[in-house]
């Protein structure tokens, strides 16, 4: 099978996937109400798009082709608006972060849909803990070279995406140590990690063709890459944020995302090399485990800093391009979550603290997101 060809798209346009938790409202354990869920919410004409996810305790919500991080809050508003309302009717709630933080992965059930089906049959048990719940933002790309220039600029900002939006901490009942356990999950996964870094998309169809004629992959959606090319859609994939606890930190981070990806694409801050990926996977560990307070490595100089203070740095440079993009109030939200509470991981373990009971903390967090 060869690679399908990439679609042009506006430069900097976003398009944002939330995966989403179905609980019941009894004891805040996941709920099986995907598929009442999805015949309630077709009913309301909506942007986007809402589908199942792997397992029938889940629910994707998808926008369409946004500009700005404000159009990406004004259309997931609605969208979250009905999940409520439909929620409401069957008596469930909707909940954000990255992991349920007592549900139990073996009492889990496939969706029944045919690709899930046959990852359960590839995977095994593996299909079931993958009941884990993350934020996707694509951002358009001119072209398939342009996409993958901006894919490895990118990945140097894994570790900053993931710090800023870990909200999984709590896995089976209990405080993983991790702000962002959910990535622990997808690490397992054969195709997961970093995409081969190649800079044209004549290599990287060269590529694919070897993979593909090996009979691992058969397509782009085979590959777990923490950013991946989507050349259907004429974008790159930003794949490792856990899901937020409100939609208006996941508009924030999406607005981030496009900043970011202004300034590498005007400015060219960095020259491009292999040897950009030498810290990549501790640089990953630190932000999966200690969130604003890990360790980054400087791909260049070696220097190790903290991630809470580089990206200080790097929305400051970001500043100049917030303007263009009307980004201006999604950085400053993420400036107070990382000069005050933290991340949603530390919001977590915080009502925990103060609370002792994890059905507790997950009714607080469906208050959270149903914009109470």
């Amino acid at each position: 099978m060869s690679l399908e060809a990439f679609n042009h798209s506006e430069p900097l346009t976003l398009g944002v996937e939330l995966e989403l938790q179905l609980v019941n409202t009894h004891d805040y354990d996941l709920a099986p109400y995907a598929e009442d869920m999805l015949r309630l919410m077709s009913k309301t004409p909506l942007p986007g798009s809402v589908v199942p996810e792997m397992t029938n305790s889940m629910i994707e919500i998808s926008t369409d082709i946004c500009h700005s991080a404000s159009e990406v809050l004004g259309q997931l508003t609605p969208i979250r608006d009905a999940l409520v309302k439909s929620a409401d009717k069957l008596n469930i709630a909707v909940v954000g972060g990255g992991t349920h933080p007592f549900q139990q992965w073996h009492e889990r059930r496939i969706y029944d849909k045919p690709r899930f089906q046959e990852l359960s049959q590839l995977y095994g048990y593996l299909s079931k803990q993958f009941t884990i719940f993350g934020q996707h933002v694509h951002i358009g790309c001119p072209d398939a070279d342009a996409a993958l220039l901006m894919l490895h600029r990118m990945s140097r900002y894994i570790p900053h995406f993931i710090a800023l939006s870990a909200s999984s901490p709590y896995v089976q009942g209990h405080d993983t140590a991790f702000d962002s356990a959910r990535l622990n999950s997808v690490f397992a996964f054969p195709l997961s990690g970093r995409a081969p870094c190649v800079l044209h998309w004549s290599e990287f169809e060269q590529y694919f063709d070897k993979m593909t004629r090996t009979g691992v992959v058969k397509s782009m959606k085979d590959f777990y890459w923490d950013i991946r090319p989507k050349p259907e859609f004429g974008t790159i994939e930003v794949r490792v944020l856990d899901t937020p606890l409100t939609i208006e930190k996941a508009a924030a981070l999406a607005g981030f995302i496009q900043c970011l990806g202004s300034w590498l694409t005007r400015e060219k801050p960095f020259k491009l090399s292999e040897d950009d990926y030498l810290p990549y996977t501790f640089n990953r560990f630190q932000a999966c485990r200690f969130g604003l307070d890990g360790t980054f490595v400087d791909p260049e100089t070696g220097e190790h800093r903290v991630l809470r203070d580089d990206l200080i740095a790097v929305l400051s440079r970001l500043d100049g391009h917030a303007g263009d993009l009307h980004a201006e109030g999604a950085l400053q939200y993420l400036r107070r979550e990382i000069n005050g509470v933290g991340n949603d991981a530390a919001w977590l373990r915080q009502v925990e603290d103060e609370q002792h009971l994890l059905p507790e903390m997950v009714r607080r967090a469906a208050g959270r997101w149903h914009g109470r």
